[in-house]
């Protein structure tokens, strides 16, 4: 006769069993492209909170190393001189969104009394390129798990509203290619959810989004040293995004050997995929409790500082691109 240890134990193994069978499904559709990455990020939502995460263990890791593949194969998907064009046009924008973004953070930090770790990890988060900013500047001013936690929470929650509702916004602005791609390249915070954002507008506003997001990125450096010296930090080592570098790279195989052209829009098909998937263990890790985690005042300081961005990014578009 079976023990009731035993049968809860079985019946934890079953749960466990089916929670990696639908986790394993999901992404098998992923690579048949059946899901699309706004979808594919909700049934992330989905079954991180129905039924569980099976491997929260490698999802952090698999969603680094998936995203940088897929920015990197999107590389051979652009034109180089297009994305010189592109790059210019957004750079002044840049500086202005970047500074004046960290600045309105710092300010909107005492008006909330957001713990000043937390809050300038948001505005860097914010301003430059959402996780990737954060996993940056975190050791610089040796935030704790916690102060990490919370803003990495702040940013992942816009991050999802951002790659419904930005394409929603831009078909009702009646916005063009290039202007939804450098509005996404601003005012979203995470590069998988600009890419994932312009993707679904049009493939010019991928090409202008993912070329201005990537050159925002590299912004990450100065922030870093400025960081360091505002903290007083003794730490020199600054993350540098060196699959920026490889996209580079690839932008210019697609755009001068022919050869590699041939090629090309496989590798971006399969990189759309590896989007998609990325997108979905995103989604798997934006449970109930990482929502209670984040905090009222933080969250009201990333809306906040969200609105402000995405506010002066379309205005900046609209009326003096």
């Amino acid at each position: 006769m079976k023990t009731k240890h035993q049968s809860s134990s079985q019946l934890f193994e079953i749960n466990q069993y089916l929670q990696q069978v639908i986790f394993i499904g999901i992404i098998f559709l992923c690579l048949l492209s059946v899901i699309s990455p706004p979808v594919a990020l909700l049934l992330g939502v989905i079954m991180v909170n129905v039924f569980g995460n099976p491997f929260v263990t490698f999802n952090h890791k698999a969603i680094t190393i998936l995203l940088q593949f897929s920015v990197v194969g999107l590389g051979f998907g652009m034109n180089a001189s297009s994305a010189v064009s592109a790059g210019k046009e957004g750079f002044l924008l840049t500086i202005l969104s970047i500074f004046s973004t960290l600045i309105f953070g710092l300010l909107l930090g005492k008006w909330f009394n957001t713990e000043r770790k937390t809050s300038h990890l948001i505005s860097c988060g914010t301003a430059i390129c959402g996780g990737s900013a954060i996993a940056a500047i975190s050791p610089i001013i040796k935030s704790n798990e916690n102060q990490t936690s919370i803003a990495l929470g702040v940013i992942f929650i816009l991050n999802s509203i951002a790659l419904f509702a930005f394409p929603f916004i831009g078909h009702q602005l009646d916005l063009s290619q290039k202007d939804f791609g450098l509005w996404c390249a601003i005012a979203i915070h995470d590069t998988s959810s600009v890419v994932g954002a312009a993707n679904k507008y049009g493939a010019e506003a991928l090409q202008v989004a993912t070329t201005v997001k990537l050159a925002r990125a590299l912004w990450i450096i100065p922030i870093s040293l400025i960081t360091a010296l505002v903290f007083k930090s003794e730490s020199k080592k600054v993350k540098i995004p060196y699959f920026i570098g490889l996209f580079i790279l690839a932008m210019l195989l697609n755009s001068y050997v022919p050869k590699v052209s041939i090629a090309a829009p496989y590798i971006v098909n399969i990189a759309k995929i590896g989007l998609t998937i990325t997108l979905f263990l995103i989604g798997a890790t934006l449970n109930v409790n990482t929502l209670k985690s984040v905090g009222v005042k933080p969250l009201l300081q990333g809306i906040f500082l969200w609105v402000f961005i995405a506010a002066l990014g379309l205005v900046s578009i609209l009326y003096f691109n």
